[in-house]
């Protein structure tokens, strides 16, 4: 009996439908398409050993070892996780790297418990090209860049556009030295799925954040990297006292609220100030030793106080953290870089009118 084929479509990703990952561990951590379940066939050592066996044998020899290594109830163990899953997804697919002997075997096993599953054909490898040609077709998008100082509220602006792409969010890092998230960054694999997964929405006009190609962990895809060099661009200005409300809620309070939710009141409150301490130390060789050292001073203090209730406390730390180092370090950048056109310049509330109005005009026939 041939085992059912789905085809490597997007539009499964977009439905949100569940899939079975029956790859390695060790694979899907690498990355795995947005959504997925890791549900493997074989666990890391299995597939070492069989792995070899292929080469040096080839494939019966391969799949005989397979079997010999999930005797004794491993077999049914697996299959009992596959149908645990089924229960409350029964339209689940299944996929291994190439959609071939692996998700094969593990559909021959759940037809013989009586579930018939498909596959994707061509299986991971083959989605993950599509999601990567899909980053490669937004390149040739319009695109519009926002810039500007620290404290802006840049991303904010991105999430109020229907068609902003959240790079940060998709690299789960604000992309500054005080921008790691409490949570594993994903890997350069699930960070472009994330990015392909979005664009599968946003086919028109795109806006994204001025960024560097680095994010953290991640690396924009070249292509839509280049496009973002060469695109125009919106600058936001606004005050010190807003921008410092600004990112007194991204680097205490939001970075707080996720430390509480994810490690509980004492732990989440040592490890959030383990990381701005951290954080503040990395900046030793832009600051200097002394200014380091008094910004340390501040930071302690600013804790002692919120401890004790004041949570302004911080822009004491936060405010020279702006003016003396991320500050220059922006109009450095605009020194170097002449050539870069803004659209419009101006505050929070105008830069998203012409980012807007940018789309709009985008979308005309030329």
């Amino acid at each position: 009996m041939s085992l059912p084929l789905v085809e490597p479509d997007l539009a499964l990703l977009r439905e949100g439908r569940m899939l079975i990952d029956v790859r390695a561990p060790v694979e899907f951590a690498q990355g795995a398409l947005p959504g997925a379940v890791n549900l493997p066939l074989m666990d890391d050592e299995e597939r070492h050993l069989v792995g070899i066996a292929y080469k040096q044998h080839g494939q019966q020899a391969a799949i005989d070892l397979g079997e010999r290594l999930v005797r004794n109830g491993i077999k049914a163990a697996r299959v009992a996780a596959w149908r645990r899953l089924l229960e409350s997804h029964p339209d689940a697919i299944i996929y291994c790297f190439r959609g071939g002997l692996r998700s094969q075997v593990a559909q021959q096993w759940l037809m013989d418990a009586g579930l018939e599953r498909p596959r994707i054909r061509g299986g991971w490898k083959a989605m993950r090209q599509a999601l990567c040609a899909r980053i490669d077709a937004a390149a040739e998008q319009p695109l519009l860049v926002v810039g500007g100082l620290t404290g802006c509220a840049k991303t904010a602006l991105i999430r109020a556009l229907g068609n902003g792409l959240d790079l940060e969010g998709c690299a789960r890092h604000k992309g500054s030295a005080f921008g790691r998230h409490p949570l594993p960054a994903p890997s350069q694999i699930d960070f472009e799925h994330a990015m392909g997964l979005r664009l599968l929405d946003l086919p028109g006009p795109l806006v994204v954040e001025d960024e560097s190609r680095h994010i953290g962990a991640a690396n924009i895809p070249l292509t839509f990297w280049r496009a973002m060099e060469s695109a125009p661009r919106l600058r936001v200005e606004m005050p010190l006292d807003w921008r410092l409300v600004q990112i007194h809620k991204d680097y205490i309070d939001d970075l707080w609220e996720v430390h509480r939710q994810q490690f509980g009141e004492w732990l989440g409150w040592a490890l959030m100030r383990k990381q701005l301490a951290g954080s503040l130390a990395r900046l030793r060789k832009r600051l200097g030793s002394a200014r380091l050292a008094r910004l340390q001073r501040l930071q302690a203090l600013a804790f002692r106080e919120h401890e004790r209730g004041n949570r302004q406390a911080h822009e004491a730390w936060l405010a020279p953290l702006l003016t003396e180092y991320y500050d220059p370090m922006y109009r450095h950048q605009l020194e170097k870089h002449p050539e870069q056109r803004f659209l419009h310049v101006g505050d929070w509330e105008s830069c998203l009118e012409a980012a807007r109005a940018w789309a709009v005009e985008a979308k005309q026939p030329a």
